[in-house]
């Protein structure tokens, strides 16, 4: 059979390419550098191809729907962040649910990771926080079918149902072997109480230190609420405190900036901010100090890899003006401005307009270029020390590192893969069916959660029980000191939750 035509042109310019090649003199001219392409050119070839696809192909194409796979090819190639909400009109009952406020999200934050849904965090103190739904898990399918949404807002708004109604979601979970696991997890709708507060958890861990846990920045009144329990704290002999900021994803720039002003004088830097337009360069100060004189007691901030965005802002604040020491694993690496603009579809692109810096100038924000959005977020719990960060001096003279989140002063070692018994008491939820039986039958014996904290164990009957428990749900538990340890962290921090509520999980 013949070659096409077109084959046999294409092999001729390869054969003469190589001819030339061959006979090229070795002290020819070096060849020119290729003219860099005008936007018209590319613009042009699109079109090209648009139309090549739309008159040749053989399948039945959706016009659209390539036109908004070149959409988001574009956004993706700028950062991993940005992204566009297609308009896609509800059905007239579910428009009018959700405009009347009827309908109630799931308590989950997920982002699109090479197109698929993944969880980033889980709201603390919701029912969903006891089922075992960690960051990383891939949701596949939302009542047994496969999820269709294309970004975070559409898929919130296809979760959302009436309140307090569940859902069956099925996640997908890669397991520390590398080996797959799908896990189907019933989630109840529900939205948090407006009395609900960022700043859930402040109490003594002895005599002198307080310690403070904030949950996220999205909220309102989080500087006040900080306020208030740092002035109860005080009052019962606080000389030194601990501020939570792990696992908190962030949220909104001003709240963060009044929540350093805690720490720090009125009139001190708390961020820079640079863009393209002349408006997003900006200079963020503490507005107001909420105290008469200053609070200089000792201050820890503990971060980890979950630690982003505005939080990191927050961190990397008080390490740049040697308020804070910081402490646990590299943050995130999130720190970018935001903003929404409009299409003439009724769609919403959400645009990377910004970049932030801390104080002394350090970059926040991780590199995402000439790397794979899978890798971004993968790297993002990957330990990194200080070799070709970018760097900056303290207040007080110090050496502090960014390019990749807040580097702590003092570096925790994260926590250790789970063995795979461990994994699967998790994935079956055995913690929680195992509960309820125990708090019935033993909860009565929990007198105070002082008197827990003191001494953090429970009875060895209670880990033998659970032993028990598992075994019947074909779980072998390995025997002795070391699993026995493990099992008994797990189960005290969820009797101390079913207990006294979220205080318990985290005394």
């Amino acid at each position: 059979m013949r070659a096409p035509r077109w084959v046999t042109g294409a092999l001729a310019l390869l054969t003469l390419a190589g001819a030339a090649g061959a006979q090229a003199k070795p002290d020819s001219a070096p060849p020119k550098p290729l003219r860099q392409r005008t936007a018209y050119e590319d613009m042009q070839m699109f079109s090209q191809v648009l139309n090549q696809l739309r008159v040749n192909h053989p399948d039945s194409l959706d016009t659209h729907e390539l036109m908004m796979a070149a959409v988001d090819g574009m956004i993706r190639a700028a950062d991993p962040h940005s992204f566009v909400i297609q308009y896609t009109p509800l059905s007239a009952e579910k428009e009018k649910a959700y405009f009347d406020g009827k309908l109630f999200p799931v308590p989950i934050t997920f982002s699109y990771v090479e197109e698929a849904p993944v969880v980033l965090s889980v709201a603390p103190g919701s029912d969903a926080s006891k089922l075992d739904i960690l960051r990383g898990d891939e949701l596949v399918a939302i009542d047994g079918v496969p999820v269709s949404a294309k970004n975070e807002e559409e898929l919130t708004l296809e979760l959302a149902g009436p309140k307090k109604s569940t859902v069956k979601l099925t996640f997908e979970r890669r397991r520390v072997d590398g080996s797959f696991v799908k896990l189907e997890r019933e989630v109840k709708r529900e939205q948090p109480k407006k009395e609900d507060s960022a700043v859930p958890v402040a109490f003594m861990l002895d005599g002198r230190t307080g310690y403070v846990r904030i949950t996220t920045f999205l909220a309102e009144k989080i500087s006040d609420d900080l306020h208030r329990v740092i002035g109860s704290l005080e009052d019962q002999g606080m000389q030194r405190m601990i501020l939570d900021l792990r696992d908190n994803g962030g949220g909104d720039v001003a709240e963060a900036a009044k929540v350093a002003g805690e720490f720090l004088p009125s009139g001190t830097i708390v961020y820079t901010s640079e863009g393209r337009k002349a408006e997003v360069t900006d200079t963020g100060k503490v507005k107001r100090s909420f105290w008469k004189s200053e609070r200089r007691f000792p201050l820890v901030i503990m971060i980890n890899d979950g630690t982003a965005s505005a939080s990191e802002m927050v961190a990397g604040a008080l390490q740049d003006h040697d308020r804070a020491l910081i402490v646990g694993q590299p943050s995130f690496g999130k720190a970018l401005l935001m903003q929404g603009f409009p299409l003439s579809d009724g769609s919403v692109m959400v645009l990377v307009i910004g970049h932030v810096r801390t104080p002394c100038g350090r970059v926040i924000q991780r590199q995402y270029h000439s790397m794979s959005h899978h890798e971004y977020y993968r790297l993002a719990g990957a330990q990194r020390d200080t070799v070709g960060r970018p760097w900056c001096r303290t207040d007080g003279g110090r050496v502090v590192y960014g390019g990749g989140g807040i580097y702590p002063d003092v570096v925790l070692h994260a926590p250790r893969p789970l063995p795979p018994w461990f994994a699967r008491i998790l994935e079956d939820n055995l913690v929680i069916k195992w509960l309820p039986g125990y708090m019935s039958a033993s909860g009565g014996t929990l007198t105070t959660l002082d008197a827990l904290a003191a001494h953090p164990a429970l009875p060895p009957a209670a880990i033998e029980q659970f032993r028990t428990f598992a075994s019947a749900d074909s779980v072998a538990i390995p025997a002795g000191a070391e699993a026995d340890s493990a099992l008994n962290r797990v189960l005290v921090r969820n009797v101390a939750r079913s207990k006294w509520g979220d205080e318990g999980y985290f005394r």
